[in-house]
């Protein structure tokens, strides 16, 4: 086995001959080599641990899918895991990542986890954060410039003559919805429009959340003309609390959601959203890792990319009574 060894890693002079007999036994026998043993001595496992909190969120698939695209141009392989945003499943992640001993971790922050700042700052792992900031970890870091997006969602909206205009928001303790509601809240104010608390509800991302603060705003009196949701899955939710309660969209409610995902496109009616560049933080999360394992004295990065505004079939211009 140790001339096997030095055939396959190369480690020392074997003649042409012995060389030859070794891969032909290899072949014949379809010899697999162990990855275990070698990653112990090479110090590198060419695995990247990624956690997300929902895969079912069509947001975080995407991302998914960039982080993956370049890991494996790269030569990394890559394990997916889903922590249900919960808090306790996270750190059973973390730890079960760091004892394979992944070369780095990709990590979508399911909230404010002190305990998972003090094992990433201790485990002293090269990573990078996506989506949501963590306050306190020294990481690189790809993030959307979420409160630009939630100011040109209300903006668009203001343009279009809406004055009475709602939000239905993501977690408050969530750094992406947070945000996006300040600059909600920073549109009206430039446009000289007081904050109406009774106009900004609480969503959890979520279709079923969306549609409950679609039809609790409805109720009120008088109900918005306009609703800046903060994801596209519960914008989804909203358009099907107003079509059941027989209004039509735009004509008498205009809405704008945030993310782009696919399903946006496919809406009835085609939903007016703020885009982010999805794969692209999957691609750049995952350059920024790979050159992080192989130098881990680079300071901290960060990243913030742009929204964009795509108009479709959701909003219209406000239409005054006479």
């Amino acid at each position: 086995m140790t001339t096997v060894s030095h055939v396959l890693n190369e480690t020392r002079f074997v003649s042409e001959e012995l060389r030859g007999r070794v891969l032909d036994a290899i072949e014949e026998l379809n010899y697999q080599p162990s990855g275990v043993a070698r990653s112990l001595r090479r110090k590198r496992t060419h695995t990247i641990g990624m956690i997300i909190p929902d895969n079912t969120n069509p947001f975080f698939a995407e991302v998914a899918r960039g982080i993956e695209d370049a890991s494996f141009e790269m030569g990394y392989n890559v394990i997916l895991c889903n922590s249900d945003g919960n808090l306790e499943k996270e750190m059973d992640y973390l730890g079960l990542l760091i004892e394979k001993r992944v070369d780095g971790l990709v990590f979508v922050s399911a909230g404010s986890n002190p305990a998972a700042i003090e094992m990433l700052s201790t485990q002293k792992i090269a990573g990078v954060i996506v989506d949501r900031e963590i306050l306190g970890l020294a990481m690189d870091s790809v993030l959307t410039d979420n409160k630009r997006g939630g100011y040109q969602a209300t903006r668009y909206l203001l343009d279009l003559g809406h004055r009475r205009i709602a939000c239905i928001t993501g977690p408050s303790q969530l750094t992406p919805s947070a945000e996006r509601v300040t600059g909600y809240r920073n549109a009206l104010q430039e446009a000289g429009i007081p904050v109406d608390e009774n106009l900004i509800l609480a969503g959890d991302f979520q279709s079923q959340s969306g549609y409950q603060g679609m039809r609790t705003l409805l109720r009120l009196s008088p109900p918005p003309t306009a609703v800046f949701v903060c994801n596209d899955l519960m914008a989804i939710g909203a358009l099907c609390a107003a079509h059941e309660v027989g209004l039509h969209v735009p004509q008498q409610l205009s809405i704008v959601g945030f993310d782009d995902i696919a399903l946006a496109s496919f809406t009835t009616p085609r939903l007016t959203t703020i885009a982010q560049p999805k794969y692209e933080m999957g691609l750049m999360a995952a350059e920024m890792l790979v050159e992080r394992i192989k130098n881990k004295d680079l300071p901290p990065r960060r990243r913030l990319l742009d929204t964009e505004l795509i108009i479709r079939d959701s909003c219209a211009i406000l239409q005054r009574e006479e």
